[in-house]
Order: C-alpha cells, then structure tokens, then sequence
C-alpha cells in the first residue's frame, strides 16, 4: 500500500491554478437568514483577485460591503490520481471603479446562471493556500 501524500502548494502554484480555472465555489454568511451559504460561480482573475457578475437583490448581495468570504477551486487528475484544492480568505467587494468595470468588461467573464448579472464582485484576497494530495494506492476502478 502507497502512502497517502499531501503537499502544501507555494502561493506562486496557488494563483497558478486560479488564473487557469473558471469554476469555483463562494462561501459566506447569508447576513438576512445568519446561514452559511456555498453558491458555485464562475470568474475570471483580475490584479490578483477572483471577480464574477452577479444581480442585485440576491443573497450574495447582503455579502457585498466587506463581508468575510471563502473562494474554492478544485481539481483532480484522474490518470495520477492527485486532486488538489485552493482556497482565498478574504472579503467581498462590489467593483465601482467605472475604469475597473470597463476593463473587466473586456474579459471573458461571461455569467452562466439566468439574469442580467450587472453587478462585478470581487474578492480581495488576505491569505492564498492550497493543498495537493496524492493517492496512488486507490483501486482502479474508484474513478470509474
């Protein structure tokens, strides 16, 4: 049996891997209900930080002006059988900057759920880590 390996990845790896993705999950406290919530956006990374489109009146937006949120993408690589996860700690913040909105208007930034999505959210990082895990011992057919 092979040992089960978990490397802490350099910040430099961490950013990487968020600059190369599109799909990750937010986790905040919905500040109406007091309720932990995880919503899946997508994003684009800009100067450093995760930014995504949402709506006024979701329940995302109660999170806007400051609220401590966590930003996770993952990853697995079947063949290795290695996974990997990053996670930001930071607060979320509405883009107002018009310069800002206009240049992220030129990303790809394209919202997938239903709705106008006029709103950019953006969060502004404290802490980037992530983890690598290798598990080679798995059985065969554990990824189908």
């Amino acid at each position: 049996m092979t040992a089960k390996v978990i490397e802490e990845l350099a910040v430099s790896e961490c950013q990487r891997l968020l600059d190369d993705h599109h799909f990750g999950r937010l986790a905040f406290v919905d500040q109406a209900e007091g309720i932990p919530m995880i919503i899946p956006v997508n994003y684009v990374t800009h100067g450093g930080r995760v930014v995504f489109r949402t709506d006024r009146g979701a329940r995302l937006t109660a999170a806007l002006g400051g609220a401590p949120v966590a930003f996770e993408v993952d990853g697995v690589q079947e063949q290795d059988r290695v996974g990997w996860s990053v996670v930001v700690l930071g607060y979320l913040q509405e883009v107002t900057d018009p310069a800002e909105i206009d240049e992220l208007g030129k990303t790809p930034l394209i919202p997938w759920a239903p709705g106008a999505k006029q709103v950019y959210a953006r969060v502004d990082p404290d802490r980037l880590s992530g983890r690598q895990i290798s598990v080679a011992d798995l059985p065969s057919s554990w990824w189908g």
